[in-house]
């Protein structure tokens, strides 16, 4: 592994995650690189949010750089024990595309491992909304590590 992408999520599962990025990464000498996915809704509310934060203390925020600093802070922490570097990037995309992103960043960065996590759905579930693990393992350039929540 040179360089691995780590989706980022909200969940323990994730920490889990991040511990097994920064092992392979760590041992390969490898640096990484995280993607926040913010779907359109999840953007409008966090800039609606930040607009309110505003109008209170009038210091303005991006909502980039905001997601940027959430993501380091626990990577900060969880990778505290790794030698890793690392790159965060935040993409809006529609809940549909999240896996194209995925594999659309790996290609223009460089990464030849995958970190995601999975979750396990019938069958039923797959068929009508998909699968966005399956679609990763199957367009992406290299490893895929699937961690299930």
């Amino acid at each position: 592994m040179k360089r691995g992408l780590v989706v980022v999520e909200e969940s323990e599962e994730y920490r889990e995650l991040l511990h097994e990025a920064g092992e392979h990464a760590s041992g390969a000498d490898a640096d990484l690189l995280f993607l926040v996915t913010l779907t359109d809704e999840e953007y409008e509310a966090d800039v609606e949010t930040l607009e309110s934060i505003k109008s209170v203390e009038d210091v303005s925020y991006d909502v980039f750089a905001t997601a940027e600093k959430s993501v380091r802070d626990a990577v900060d922490d969880v990778l505290s024990e790794y030698d890793v570097e690392y790159d965060i990037r935040v993409r809006v995309v529609s809940d549909d595309k999240r896996a194209q992103a995925v594999v659309d960043v790996g290609d223009e960065e460089g990464c030849d491992h995958a970190f995601i996590l999975g979750r396990q759905r019938s069958p039923t579930g797959k068929a009508l909304f998909g699968d966005f693990a399956q679609r990763v393992i199957l367009n992406f350039d290299g490893f895929v590590t699937i961690a299930t929540a």
